[in-house]
């Protein structure tokens, strides 16, 4: 990029961001993309460049912060412009077409219209909008006040972050945050791979997920967002609902297309009960449909109770549910190595699928919802989305049920299984799995781990589907000629692969530590444990008692070490590790002869010769650790350009505050000492 002045860099920027923003209304909103990922991507990085070249010029609202901030410590509170009220509910044709008898008795002789739209299974939301830029996003709380999620709700791409027209003073804008019935299920399979539990429907999701001290963790999320109206405004010309919903489209927020207009309650009903049957089709949840009265002035002079609005009311769909016969319980072993006990039923038809099967989680679920195998079961789908078993009738035994007990040793490998204390997951600790080892040569190969370059997913499954390899140990036995003749693998790519492989065998035991893929134990660790241990024997050998001894090493990675070693499946893989060449030792100095040994850094802003990535691996290399956050037990805080608001905890703290030149030099004078 040529260099541009400071006024040239603020331009550019700001039509920069102009156009990122256009791109991103209509991908996420119009649903009509113009330009392709990788154009759009170009856009993005030119952008951050520009605010990497002068920080000054980052403003709150630009795209590049949709994704970032640090995590908070905590949420705080704030005050609505004007109440979000709760709806009063009605479930029946009846119970709607009295709401309608109520609001025509309350306006005699009026004509009445109402709007009808669906109402999204998600997470209200108040969004805040001074002369046009977006400044404040809440929950809706008590309804007075809510919780301050803005970071979490500008990682929603959907949500402009600054209007599209000529802007009011101010707008505080509802709608309701959602995850699509994909993101979901997407989700709770990380979830259950993970040995967490899943979330038990998109809202819950949603909710937990606009709830995270860390924003980083809600964009993974992959949220969208509907308004659907105004709580309050200053300069906003508009007179019935429907022409609220058409103004904030005009300004960039995507409103739900399928709301209708209706002269008549009988209409409106009709329409409640046809979506009633088809909800099913839509890409997210509905749990209902709200029928609002379309005059903004007979519905200020309708009022509300200190609950609800008297305008408005949202007709809830029943829920569907099945009941079956449960055949059996099924065991199946995930690639992390968690054991999943699924249901298998007679056949139901729920939410517009035939459904024979759910998964069950765990066995403390199963004990605790009292579900024998034989036994007839209530099951629906969670969210409209995952089929649930959601009780069984006990009532209806007849004796020949089943109690089932999860398997004491893996259904796959015969490893014996582990439950690790305070988990609900039983896990099979073999990292030669067949069920795991397509991920358990990814993950050893990444490069964080051993960094085996054209080691990718494409070529591992044909490793593994091929039965070329049975454990990570393989690898290091692959030959030319059976490796050439796979798919995308000339002669070169073969030999560089290999090449890789070669090379790898030369790592520091920090990073093979991490690339056994011990559950728990991370990159940091790895570094820790080979700096005091110095070599995988001893490792191996050392008790829980030693493990904990050793500083930042916790009860519950020693007692997973512990069990990942006494495996003899693993055992036997890191024997042919050691037989195929592998480095077993730390080729660092020990921690405590390091010079930076037990001094804790934070680092913050930005620093002119080192990226944050360079000051940190210099730091560690010297045996200091890097954290997060400033706290009594921090020694160092190294303070670059525009630093935070750790800055201003160091100095509350008294915590000694360093420059750039300053922390070169302790680098330099540390790393000379004898």
């Amino acid at each position: 990029m040529t260099e541009l002045t400071r006024n040239e860099a603020a331009r550019r920027a700001e039509e920069l961001r102009r156009e990122i923003e256009h791109h991103n209304y209509r991908y996420y909103v119009l649903d009509d993309p113009v330009l392709s990922d990788a154009e759009f991507d170009r856009l993005v990085a030119e952008l951050a460049a520009l605010e990497k070249a002068y920080p000054d010029l980052v403003t709150p609202n630009s795209p590049t912060q949709r994704v970032g901030g640090a995590p908070r410590e905590g949420f705080t509170s704030v005050r609505h412009l004007a109440p979000m009220l709760s709806l009063a509910n009605a479930f029946s044709a009846h119970e709607l077409r009295d709401f309608d008898r109520r609001v025509r008795g309350a306006l005699p002789g009026e004509n009445t219209a109402y709007v009808v739209e669906p109402k999204i299974d998600g997470l209200a939301v108040s969004l805040t909008y001074q002369n046009g830029e977006f400044v404040r996003g809440a929950t809706r709380g008590d309804g007075e006040t809510g919780e301050d999620i803005t970071p979490n709700l500008r990682t929603v791409r959907s949500l402009p972050l600054r209007l599209l027209q000529d802007a009011p003073p101010l707008v505080e804008v509802r709608g309701e945050a959602y995850m699509s019935k994909d993101a979901f299920s997407k989700l709770n399979a990380r979830r259950e791979e993970a040995g967490e539990t899943p979330f038990a429907n998109p809202r819950n999701a949603a909710a937990g997920s606009l709830r995270q001290l860390d924003p980083g963790v809600t964009a993974n999320r992959k949220l969208d967002l509907f308004v659907y109206g105004i709580g309050h405004a200053e300069g906003v010309a508009a007179g019935s609902h429907h022409e609220t919903l058409a103004w904030l489209a005009a300004q960039g927020f995507r409103v739900n297309e399928q709301y209708r207009l209706f002269e008549d309650i009988g209409e409106a009903v009709d329409f409640c009960l046809a979506w009633q049957k088809k909800r099913f089709e839509l890409p997210y949840t509905i749990d209902g449909m709200v029928v609002k009265l379309d005059s903004l002035e007979q519905q200020q002079r309708l009022g509300a109770t200190l609950k609800s609005p008297r305008w408005a009311i949202a007709y809830k769909f029943p829920p569907e549910e099945a009941v079956t016969t449960l055949k059996d319980i099924l065991v199946s072993v995930g690639r992390t190595g968690v054991l999943t006990p699924t249901a298998v039923f007679k056949p139901v038809h729920l939410a517009g699928t035939t459904v024979i099967r759910a998964t069950l989680h765990n066995e403390d679920l199963i004990r605790e919802k009292d579900i024998l195998i034989g036994d007839r079961i209530v099951v629906h789908k969670a969210g409209d989305v995952i089929p649930e078993v959601v009780r069984s009738l006990p009532e209806l035994r007849t004796g020949r049920e089943k109690v089932f007990n999860m398997p004491p040793h893996c259904p796959v490998c015969g490893a014996r299984t582990i439950r690790e204390e305070g988990e609900v997951a039983l896990r099979c600790p073999n990292i030669s799995c067949p069920a795991r080892l397509k991920e358990s040569l990814l993950h050893f190969a990444s490069r964080s781990a051993m960094d085996i370059r054209g080691l990718g997913r494409a070529l591992v499954e044909q490793l593994v589907e091929k039965d070329m390899v049975e454990s990570v140990a393989d690898i290091y036995t692959l030959k030319h000629d059976v490796l050439a003749r796979l798919e995308r693998m000339g002669s070169k790519s073969t030999a560089n692969v290999l090449g890789e492989i070669e090379a790898s065998k030369k790592r520091d035991l920090s990073r093979l530590i991490f690339a056994l893929g011990i559950r728990h134990v991370g990159e940091r660790a790895g570094k820790v444990l080979a700096g005091r241990f110095g070599t995988l024997e001893r490792l191996m050998s050392a008790t829980e008692e030693e493990l904990t001894a050793v500083p930042e090493i916790g009860p519950k990675i020693a007692a997973s070490m512990r069990a990942f070693f006494a495996e003899p499946q693993n055992r036997a893989v890191i024997a042919r590790l050691v037989d195929a060449g592998v480095n077993i030792e730390s080729t660092a100095a020990a921690a405590a002869a390091r010079p930076l040994a037990g001094k804790v850094f934070v680092l913050t802003g930005a620093l002119a010769g080192l990226t944050r990535d360079e000051a940190a691996a210099r730091i560690e290399l010297l045996g200091g650790r890097v954290a997060s956050s400033v706290s009594r037990r921090t020694d160092y805080v190294v303070a670059g350009e525009n630093p935070g608001s750790k800055l201003d905890k160091a100095r509350e703290l008294g915590v000694s505050i360093i420059n750039e030149d300053e922390f070169n030099t302790l680098l330099g004078a540390r790393s000379q000492q004898p």
